[in-house]
């Protein structure tokens, strides 16, 4: 599944394009890429169609663009993406059509007050991933909901500023508000509104493992399989190290090697193993060749020159170094 590098460049290439892009039609070719939206596929289609993008905003590994309906709606809303284990959204031009890509779940073509027509491509091989309508409601700490990009929604307002109800196109309101579908997943270790105390406090609390604890959305979002394995091997924590046997300056090592490692992977455009991770111009990523434990079992440790072990975890790989990540009483 993306984590936070791949779905962040994904939104980077996505936000100049869909950022007051009004959509002028909507097709749908798999209605199973619709199984979180409440409702039928004329449903999606009819309430997209004439709406107002806002922007392309993100939350750890989660996706959405907040719109504005062609007709007032009874309460704000988002298109969400979630893509699943195989999922993309790309950048298309509209005269190539639909017909040719057998891979092509969802098409929403869209006019761009300066870059004129373009083409959004949900394209999805295993179909686990999705889009839908949700509706949005206030953010509970009065920061902006996720990541955007733009100076507007990286703003914060004065907490007790969400509005209840949206009537114009004011992304700063929007800003405050989050797709109910996404709510409950935590902030990201990027994003500026990300409490390092409370996390610390959460994380020290847990006798479960500590990568298990990274892998929990609700504590910390945005960090999967991979790049759990490369921040433990940086800050030279066991994967099954319980949480409450960390130190304070232990888990704020954890956190600056988690950051250091995200800010890495997006500098070179997420981890691509095969086909089924791109940008939105179909580019593969390259920090596949920087990992220093992820998929490298049986290869020296870049540190210590141990073999990198593999082992079952959680219906998956955990690696590590079983000299530089020795497990602590």
């Amino acid at each position: 599944m993306p984590e936070l590098p791949e779905v962040e460049v994904v939104r980077s290439g996505l936000h100049p394009a869909v950022t007051g892009a009004v959509v002028e039609h909507v097709e749908i070719l798999e209605p199973r890429s619709l199984r979180r939206h409440d409702g039928p596929a004329d449903d999606f289609v009819d309430r997209l169609t004439g709406a107002t993008l806002l922007s392309a905003v993100r939350r750890g590994k989660f996706l959405w663009f907040p719109f504005a309906p062609a007709t007032v709606a009874p309460e704000p809303l988002a298109l969400v993406a979630h893509l699943g284990m195989s999922g993309q959204v790309l950048l298309r031009d509209p005269a190539l059509g639909s017909s040719s890509d057998r891979l092509l779940r969802i098409r929403l073509d869209v006019v761009h007050p300066d870059l004129g027509r373009r083409s959004l491509a949900f394209v999805d091989q295993r179909i686990f991933g999705s889009m839908a309508l949700d509706a949005t409601v206030p953010v509970p700490d009065g920061a902006p909901a996720g990541y955007s990009g733009s100076s507007l929604l990286g703003h914060t307002p004065a907490v007790g500023s969400v509005p209840e109800t949206l009537t114009d196109q004011d992304p700063e309101a929007w800003a405050l508000r989050i797709p109910h579908q996404v709510a409950h997943i935590a902030r990201d270790p990027l994003d500026p509104a990300f409490d390092e105390r409370a996390f610390s406090r959460r994380l020290r609390a847990r006798r479960s493992g500590v990568k298990r604890a990274l892998l929990d959305q609700t504590l910390v979002s945005g960090i999967g399989n991979i790049y759990a394995d490369e921040s433990l091997w940086a800050s030279k924590i066991h994967f099954d190290q319980q949480g409450d046997t960390l130190s304070t300056r232990k888990v704020a090592l954890l956190l600056i090697e988690i950051r250091a490692v995200l800010y890495k992977a997006l500098g070179e455009g997420g981890t691509s193993f095969d086909e089924q991770y791109k940008n939105v111009n179909g580019e593969s990523g390259y920090f596949s060749h920087s990992l220093n434990a992820y998929g490298q079992q049986g290869k020296p440790c870049p540190r210590c020159g141990t073999p990198i072990r593999r082992v079952q975890f959680m219906n998956r790989g955990s690696h590590f170094c079983p000299r530089c990540q020795r497990l602590s009483p």
